[in-house]
């Protein structure tokens, strides 16, 4: 039975290219920052979001982590929405490892509102300082939505007139340029780091950026130093991550398409509830009528056959499904057939080896 893997898009595999250069890496010591591999990569990867320097680290949680506590102090205050990764999914380690304080405010379609931001500075005097605003785009746990540059701009603005710096999770800041036709500089120019994976839909086995000005990162490559994230022959990833760089960000328009084919394909499924107009990147957020059938037991039943999608927040009534490079058109007509087979209660069709 063929397993179709819609989990995540961190499912995917390296390419060709990818094991070729990954075997032929020139490499060095990274901790003395002599990997010119390495060297080349956080270069690269710096420009190509319009920042100074780079610093390569193992995971997109790291990088955050790098990003957000080489900005801050104990007893700052960090404002972020809601459903940021960074609060939902990321075990806190910000706040526990960095001593400061989450100040929340409601996502609203992936960003929280300018005036909620705004309300949530505090006043100078006897209250924590706010120190940074954390955004995300694309926004994972609202479906992928994604953010412009002037919604970007205006909370640069808003922070930067207030002393406030601000940080990106831009873990697929290449689908968030992909889906609005424009160049990923243009979506990071208000902020003053962001972090950014190469591990997803770039299709890297392994390893994540944060990118800034030269200052805050040399800061951030100590706090990678203290998390225990300093590294040696990392050239040897790198490379792979190197060639996803350069190769992988102008086919994220593929696995956009190939979402929304699978967004539409549900939407006319008798039992799924799904608005999708709003898939726009690779992330399929969808429920399932619990008149027709409780969401474990449809989500066990898929797998069960061979399609595979996570759910979100734990319990959560949302389901999610990622296309990504290991995900053909041909492989979200086979999804679509076994979400429609478990809900009509017939078997799907075998899928071929």
């Amino acid at each position: 039975m063929k397993i179709l893997e819609f989990r995540s898009d961190t499912f995917t595999k390296p390419t060709p290219a990818m094991r070729r250069a990954m075997a032929e890496a020139e490499v060095g010591d990274d901790q003395y920052g002599e990997d010119p591999t390495v060297n080349k990569l956080e270069k690269r990867a710096a420009e190509s979001v319009g920042k100074e320097a780079g610093l390569y680290v193992a995971s997109g949680m790291m990088g955050n982590l790098c990003g957000v506590l080489s900005q801050t102090q104990r007893g700052d205050e960090v404002i972020l929405g809601d459903l940021a990764h960074i609060y939902q999914n990321e075990m806190d380690a910000a706040f526990v490892l960095g001593g400061i304080v989450p100040r929340l405010v409601p996502n609203r379609e992936g960003l929280p509102a300018l005036d909620d931001i705004a309300r949530a500075i505090r006043p100078q005097g006897m209250h924590a300082r706010t120190a940074l605003i954390c955004i995300e785009n694309s926004h994972n746990n609202c479906g992928g939505s994604v953010i412009t540059a002037a919604q970007t701009n205006a909370i640069g603005a808003l922070a930067h007139e207030r002393g406030i710096r601000v940080h990106l999770d831009g873990a697929r800041i290449f689908n968030a340029a992909a889906a609005l036709g424009v160049d990923a500089t243009t979506l990071t120019q208000g902020v003053d780091t962001v972090q950014f994976c190469f591990s997803k839909g770039l299709s890297a086995p392994v390893g994540s950026i944060v990118c800034g000005d030269a200052e805050t990162i040399a800061k951030a490559r100590r706090v990678r130093k203290l998390l225990g994230g300093a590294m040696r022959q990392a050239g040897v990833i790198a490379a792979a991550a190197l060639v996803a760089l350069e190769e992988m960000r102008d086919r994220l328009v593929e696995d956009h398409r190939n979402a929304k084919a699978l967004a539409q394909g549900l939407a006319r499924i008798d039992g799924v509830k799904i608005d999708a107009a709003k898939v726009v990147t690779n992330i399929v957020s969808f429920e399932i009528d619990p008149a027709w059938m409780e969401t474990g037991a449809f989500q066990k039943a898929c797998a069960e056959r061979g399609l595979r999608v996570s759910r979100y927040l734990g319990n959560s009534p949302r389901l999610r499904a990622v296309t990504h490079n290991d995900v053909t058109a041909a492989d979200v007509d086979a999804a679509l057939d076994i979400a429609r087979a478990v809900l009509s209660n017939t078997r799907a069709p075998a899928l071929s080896a």
